[in-house]
Parts: structure tokens; sequence; C-alpha cells
């Protein structure tokens, strides 16, 4: 499911990307130039369709965002057992270990020297 999400989300991405790049800046700079368009669409239909269509890819890539962050909250493993001071292992998935943990021996320390 996830998988699925993430490829809509990235087609939705690389759109947006083109559509934003497709319209007419206001000074003049990255845009289809300052000729009409021709055959297709007048000018002002063109930008009207544009805009619309960057407001759908931008919500449309919102709610793949957010649905992202909430398939991800619920995907976290819960598992993980941090190791204990006392050296005792708490069994994880139902298992029980076999053995018993050795003890660690104190350290000898010679006395008088």
């Amino acid at each position: 499911m996830t998988t699925i999400i993430l490829v809509i989300h990235t087609i939705i991405a690389v759109l947006l990307v083109g559509i934003v790049l497709l319209q007419k800046s206001e000074g003049g700079g990255l845009g289809l130039g300052g000729g009409s368009v021709s055959g297709f669409l007048s000018a002002r239909g063109s930008a009207n369709f544009l805009t619309r269509t960057t407001a759908w890819l931008a919500t449309l890539f919102f709610i793949t965002s957010l649905t992202l962050v909430v398939l991800s909250a619920n995907n976290k493993r819960l598992d993980i057992v941090p190791p204990t001071p006392s050296g005792f292992i708490p069994p994880v998935n139902n298992i029980v270990p076999t053995a018993p943990i050795p003890a660690v021996p104190e350290p000898s320390v010679p006395v008088g020297q």
C-alpha cells in the first residue's frame, strides 16, 4: 500500500513541477514566452487551466503526503526491547532463551601489594 501511494506521490510531484514551469511568470522569465497560444487555448484560458491544474495537483500532493505520514507512523516496530542493566533479556516474540545467561565474575584485586 505504501509503495503504491509513494509512486503516485512521485508522479504528482513531477507533474506539479512541470505545470509550474509551464506557467508564464510575471517577470517574463521561465514560461512559454510572450507569444500567444494559437489553436489550443487562448492566453487567458491556458492560464486559467494551468492555475486550476496546479491547485488540484498541490491538493493531491498534500493528501498523499499526509497519507504517507500516517502509514509510516502505523508501521513502527514495537518489539524492540532496550537492554536492561541487570543482564536479564526479556523474551521477544514469545521466544524464551533456553540457556541461562552466565554471571560475570567480579574482578579479583590482590590485597596488600
